[in-house]
């Protein structure tokens, strides 16, 4: 037994809870995927659909627990050692979202870390997103296009029109993966199905602002209803933080993404590096890998905790001291305390998400 977080030992891989998902009034896009793909092996029962599953999350208002019984983020506060290089932050800021769109997503924007109009309790909040599966001709809106003003955005924000009319829509295949650094208008397009690892102050909530909603208007259920009501929205404020002097069009695109392909599920087992400091998808904010195949691989140590999670087939994780089998649909906490991990694969595909 435990009391609170103590007294066992989580200095081992940590297994999380599979059903971390949000309501369906704050994801009225969502779709099944998560649930009916995903984790179609958990024997989780749940109707309507369904947006979002934090996999991994200290948020306040969506902490992951542990199989086990307690939050991760209690877990983490009782051992700085767990955390390593973010020990003085006392948490981790490490976010990793599922995100299922079955329709577009709003066109939103992240403002900076170092934005002065956060409140005490608000976070920015840089992200990426690596695409698992899409719909034919699916893909994201990214950045304005050329020639595209503030006063062009706000004057078809006032009239009602249609804002996807002035970005950037870049068609993506299986492996793509994005960087979306605060400051860039986004949105998520109908028939994508992603893993996106955030960046958020731990304790705190990270801010997203809505330029436009497509129009569309909500029952209180969250269901699409024409005599509804819109979601909040906050066009000036998102104005704002756009970063109206960055690169736009290809040469923004050339500079966030990286396509890695689709995982090679039947092929031999290989760790391969996706995002980091050093590229291949340069970023100083995350360190981002890829595990596929069959066979063995060895996964060294990281002065920081890292989320591991299983989109395909089985992955086994054994630190030395302990064997953790972590199946399609599930995540797994690696602390910073772990030495080399050996990783057996079966047919897998994963990917590991850590802050760099």
């Amino acid at each position: 037994m435990w009391d609170k977080v103590g007294p066992k030992n989580w200095r081992r891989p940590l297994l999380l809870r599979p059903d971390n998902f949000t309501s369906a009034t704050r994801t009225p896009w969502g779709g099944r995927r998560i649930v009916e793909r995903l984790k179609a092996g958990s024997s989780i029962e749940v109707e309507g659909p369904i947006g979002e599953a934090w996999e991994l999350s200290v948020e306040p208002d969506f902490l992951s627990r542990l199989v086990e019984g307690p939050t991760l983020d209690e877990v983490l506060r009782s051992d700085p050692r767990l955390l390593g290089r973010e020990a003085p932050l006392g948490s981790t800021a490490l976010l990793v979202k599922l995100i299922d769109a079955a329709d577009d997503l709003s066109l939103q924007i992240h403002p900076g870390e170092d934005d002065p109009a956060l409140g005490p309790k608000e976070s920015g909040k840089p992200e990426a997103w690596y695409i698992i599966d899409t719909e034919p001709g699916a893909g994201l809106y990214l950045g304005f296009r050329d020639g595209v003003s503030r006063d062009d955005v706000r004057r078809e924000l006032r009239s009602g029109g249609r804002i996807d009319a002035l970005m950037s829509f870049v068609e993506v295949s299986v492996g793509d993966l994005f960087l979306i650094e605060p400051g860039t208008p986004h949105a998520i397009g109908k028939g994508v199905l992603l893993l996106e690892p955030q960046r958020v102050a731990p304790g705190k909530r990270g801010i997203t602002y809505r330029y436009w909603d497509w129009n569309r208007r909500y029952d209180e259920s969250g269901q699409p209803d024409e005599t509804g009501e819109p979601r909040t929205l906050h066009a000036e404020r998102a104005l704002e933080v756009t970063d109206w002097a960055g690169p736009r069009g290809s040469l923004l695109i050339d500079r966030i993404h990286y396509p890695a392909g689709a995982a090679a599920v039947d092929d031999s087992a290989v760790l391969e590096t996706l995002a980091s400091p050093t590229g291949p998808l340069l970023t100083g904010c995350f360190i981002i890998m890829r595990l596929a195949g069959s066979g063995h691989v060895e996964l060294p140590p990281e002065d920081v905790l890292r989320g591991l999670t299983v989109l395909g087939g089985r992955v086994r994780l054994d630190d030395g001291n302990s064997v953790v089998d972590v199946t399609m649909g599930q995540t797994a906490a690696l602390p910073a305390s772990l030495g080399p991990v050996r990783v057996e694969l079966e047919h897998a595909h994963a990917i590991v998400c850590a802050l760099a």
